[in-house]
């Protein structure tokens, strides 16, 4: 695969990078006025608003069967809900910087995932030194000397969680979701729209509190919603098809550079510097992780999706 990049290749690969190292900002934001179910929901449903159109303009339509349905709730499930919404819940204590650093590690776990269901058995020695590094840098950014820095450990425990729910939803789509000979597209859509449906069953049970009228949080979750979640998948499936799968995804280390700086600059967040070591060594691991020195039969890449919480 060509590493050799246009310009407009570059802009779009950077504009993707910004727009999901912003999400957790926005999360953030958003959640000064919403409770977490109740921004993830919002979050699916304008995602899928954005993404509906882009498949029915294209001739194309929603899968019909009720096995691939099946498959799409349970990815839904581990790849929206349940990490979604433990991250919005983590940010209510937590820093966003620290949610996108832990993020960017999703590409260790859905290695590990598709080990364990069977995708990828032979790990290798650069897989597995990239997962203890990648593991070594998350204990570094979580550990208890860096409370002040990192928020809450509850926090910092759902932002991991949420981070490994992410990574086996990754290696359960590789598994029984890709190859069926449905676009990756109509499989975003149809995803987030499986999972708009469970957090709408999740509403009754936590999702009835009073909602405070902020503008910046209705715009962050507007934001968050069309731009970060539609829109983002549109881009990430221009970039894959004009530019190749190996360009996108590289936009696993542009973003959690992006969330720190916005941390910085528009949240004030203030991190230390085992936040930047743990980052660097988590980054180095994705870098091992990602390296294909041979396809192994049956083995899953993981989507640049992945990154993104």
């Amino acid at each position: 695969m060509s590493w050799e990049l246009s310009k407009s290749g570059l802009a779009r690969l950077v504009a993707l990078g910004f727009i999901w190292g912003s999400v957790f900002m926005f999360i953030k934001i958003a959640g000064y006025a919403v409770s977490p179910v109740q921004m993830v929901f919002t979050r699916l449903v304008l995602g899928a608003l954005v993404l509906l159109p882009f498949v029915f303009s294209r001739g194309l339509r929603l899968p019909k069967e009720a096995k691939v349905w099946g498959h799409l709730a349970v990815a839904a499930l581990l790849g929206n809900a349940i990490p979604w919404t433990l991250f919005a819940w983590g940010e209510q204590s937590g820093t966003s910087s620290i949610a996108g650093v832990i993020n960017s590690t999703t590409p260790l776990w859905t290695i590990v995932a598709a080990f364990v269901l069977g995708q990828d058995r032979g790990l290798g020695v650069t897989k597995i030194a990239g997962v203890l590094l990648g593991l070594l840098g998350t204990l570094l950014i979580a550990a208890p000397w860096n409370a002040a820095s990192v928020g809450s450990t509850g926090s910092v425990v759902a932002f991991v969680v949420g981070t490994v729910s992410l990574g086996a939803s990754f290696a359960y789509m590789g598994k029984f979701l890709t190859g069926r000979g449905v676009p990756p597209l109509v499989l975003a859509a149809a995803q987030l729209t499986a999972a708009s449906v469970l957090m709408l069953l999740a509403l009754p049970f936590a999702g009835l509190q009073p909602v405070s009228f902020r503008l910046d949080s209705a715009l962050s979750l507007v934001v968050l919603g069309a731009v970060c979640t539609g829109l983002a998948y549109v881009l990430n499936f221009q970039i894959i098809a004009k530019d190749g799968p190996t360009i996108a995804s590289t936009v696993t280390y542009l973003f959690p550079v992006v969330s720190v700086l916005l941390g910085a600059l528009v949240l004030d967040e203030v991190i230390g510097w085992p936040v930047y070591v743990g980052a660097v060594a988590s980054i180095l691991g994705v870098t091992l992780v990602r390296r294909k020195p041979k396809q192994a039969p049956g083995g899953v890449t993981a989507p640049v999706a992945a990154a993104k919480g």
